[in-house]
């Protein structure tokens, strides 16, 4: 929670301090110097103008010259979540972030299972990126599983969705007259001698895009009270063993599928399956695929 209104700099200095004091315990002047390239007297100034104003949050340990998390630390600036400190791994795993950007003091030992390597052709994504950014439709080749070869279509995109393997670009699409998903990897070309159009359709007219769906789930009935407690954990569920989970309606297939909710619990063991849907007739309900 931000305290203040401070210089987007200093407030990511003061955020810093917090992510190294708290994930790694101890923070020195040293750190702002070396990762943010300020001066020793900046670096001394930041570090006093922040125990201003958490004076609570950081022990001076004079034996290691270095400052330590108090035990009654409160962050002012970091939103504490574990994400902070596990999502740049898969980031550096993707190869989007180099280790020496990271705010991690050190990059322990991790694996990320591996995922097939999607072929998205840069100059397509390039010409779906315009389109999307100026409002434009083009034509595309694209191989859908519901017919045996490819073919050309126009396509208004509008936005952009992960579903935890692909990207897909959503789009109206002017042959079947509705808003859908493109998966980028199986757009294989785009008509190059056809001037983009004006988009006709705008997202704000994707119903499914602006509407949200409750997932309700537990752990499977079947479970033993034991790896009910733990799938409890394992999904942050409530002290009934229940989480809700919140999904983008056009992305509801996607995340039954990658939670193991899209088939019947019973066709699985209960120790695969792990989780059922509280409120499976009332989202199976709402499917038009």
């Amino acid at each position: 929670m931000r305290e203040s209104k401070l210089k987007y700099g200093v407030e990511a200095r003061f955020e810093f301090i917090e992510f190294r004091v708290y994930w790694h315990e101890r923070f020195n002047r040293s750190d702002l110097m070396d990762y943010f390239g300020v001066s020793q007297t900046q670096a001394s100034q930041d570090l006093k103008a922040y125990q201003e104003i958490a004076p609570d949050n950081l022990v001076y340990d004079g034996t290691d010259k270095t400052y330590r998390c108090a035990s009654g630390f409160v962050p002012k600036f970091l939103e504490l979540s574990p994400e902070n400190y596990l999502a740049p791994l898969l980031s550096m795993r993707a190869g989007a972030l180099e280790p020496a950007a990271s705010w991690l003091r050190s990059i322990p030992p991790f694996h990320v299972s591996p995922t097939p390597v999607r072929g998205v052709a840069p100059d397509i994504l390039r010409m779906i990126i315009s389109a999307v950014d100026y409002a434009q439709g083009i034509e595309v080749l694209y191989q859908s599983m519901s017919s045996p070869d490819p073919s050309w279509r126009w396509i208004e995109p509008h936005a952009y969705a992960f579903d935890g393997f692909r990207w897909h670009v959503r789009a109206f699409c002017l042959k079947d007259d509705v808003f859908k998903d493109f998966l980028l990897s199986r757009i294989l070309d785009v008509r190059r001698d056809r001037q983009p159009q004006p988009a006709k359709s705008s997202g704000t007219q994707d119903t499914d895009w602006h509407s949200d769906v409750t997932l309700t789930i537990g752990p499977h009935p079947d479970l033993s009270p034991a790896q009910k407690r733990a799938i409890q954990l394992d999904y942050g569920m409530n002290g009934e063993g229940v989480a809700q989970i919140t999904v983008q309606k056009s992305m509801l297939y996607y995340a039954l599928k990658r939670l193991g909710l899209d088939t019947d619990p019973a066709a699985r063991r209960p120790q695969d399956q792990q989780i059922v849907l509280l409120n499976r007739d009332e989202i199976m309900g709402s499917r038009k695929w």
